[in-house]
């Protein structure tokens, strides 16, 4: 039987786009040169100009010129969720792009404090309009900011599926670092870059946006806390943000096998094995749909559920998945078709 799944193939790959060359354009020489980045060889742009990113009429005329004359260009926009609405979105919906969106705060009375319901109303709507999109967060940027309101921010951040969770302060050219304060020890720094280094390993780069939330539930355990659980795991086994492992630099494949491994760990210590053939069906099979999508890579993959079920609603509910399918052992072969990636099994 053969079939499609739409949504891991829109929002499972980590960036998505193979960046063959990237360019700096000022603003007066970018429209001009957007019917020549095909023929240069650029598939990838990120829009740097503040003037059109923080303003709506100008951000629509760019959309509107990206989409007649570069349709097949992978456009990143790093936009303020505040310029953000439903205009802006239906337009980015008509192109190949990915929305990079802070999520910021701010201090009052000594506490960091961010509007939840304001982020949540632009998570779902581009969560319906099928929208790429991911977050960047900081911590210990601004005064007030702590572990606990970090950790709270990062849950917030995953109960909304973002395709990536960013962190800037982890990157080596960082302009602004973290620095200790009364709310934020440099135990607590080390502590939240293990954190969020976990984070952009196993959720980001092991894109395991359609499925996370899912394996989390049985295990009930907070998105942060598994995320420093796994930091853990990471330094025993030195892969963590204080070895040179990176995991941009990795191929899925590798990540995914961390992350089976660290799953089995978990399902293990909180007594629910049996569990675990689900999840590793889920994590396996959206894992190949993800490669064939982002590296176009061809594979089978052996599972002992049905792949349609395992693809559906149903499976969203780990447990009661396990207590109602069937094992029904299958060989899947996942691979690019003349509409996308399909997959088949006997």
């Amino acid at each position: 039987m053969a079939g499609r799944h739409e949504e891991t193939v829109r929002k499972s790959g980590n960036r998505i786009a193979v960046v063959e060359n990237k360019v700096h354009f000022s603003s007066h020489e970018l429209e001009a040169s957007l019917s020549t980045f095909a023929e240069r060889g650029i598939t990838e742009f990120t829009l740097q100009d503040e003037a059109i990113l923080s303003h709506k009429g100008r951000l629509l005329h760019f959309l509107q010129v990206v989409s007649e004359r570069a349709p097949d260009l992978f456009l990143t926009l790093p936009i303020n969720a505040a310029v953000l609405d439903m205009d802006i979105a239906k337009a980015a919906s008509n192109l190949y792009c990915s929305l990079e969106i802070p999520l910021e705060g701010t201090s009052k009375g000594g506490s960091f404090l961010f509007d939840k319901k304001f982020y949540s109303k632009r998570a779902a709507m581009l969560n319906t309009l099928g929208l790429v999109f991911g977050f960047s967060l900081t911590f210990a940027a601004v005064a007030g900011d702590s572990v606990k309101a970090f950790r709270d921010r990062l849950d917030f951040a995953v109960s909304l599926y973002p395709n990536h969770i960013d962190f800037p302060q982890l990157e080596t050219d960082c302009t602004t670092p973290p620095k200790p304060s009364a709310t934020f020890s440099t135990q607590d720094i080390r502590m939240t870059k293990e954190t969020a280094f976990a984070c952009e390993t196993f959720y980001t780069a092991g894109r395991a946006v359609t499925w996370f939330l899912s394996v989390l539930a049985p295990l009930k355990m907070s998105p942060s806390r598994f995320f420093q659980d796994f930091a853990e795991w990471q330094n025993h086994n030195n892969c963590s943000v204080h070895s040179k492992w990176n995991p941009t630099e990795a191929n899925h494949t590798e990540i995914e096998k961390m992350q089976l491994a660290f799953l089995k760990f978990k399902y293990d210590e909180k007594n629910k094995p049996q569990l675990f053939d689900v999840v590793s069906n889920i994590v396996r099979l959206n894992g190949a749909l993800s490669r064939c999508y982002g590296e176009g890579e061809e594979s089978r993959v052996e599972l002992c559920y049905n792949p349609d079920e395992l693809l559906s609603a149903g499976a969203m509910d780990v447990q009661s998945f396990f207590e109602n399918s069937f094992i029904e052992n299958s060989t899947v072969k996942v691979f690019m078709g003349a509409d996308g990636v399909e997959y088949r099994y006997s």
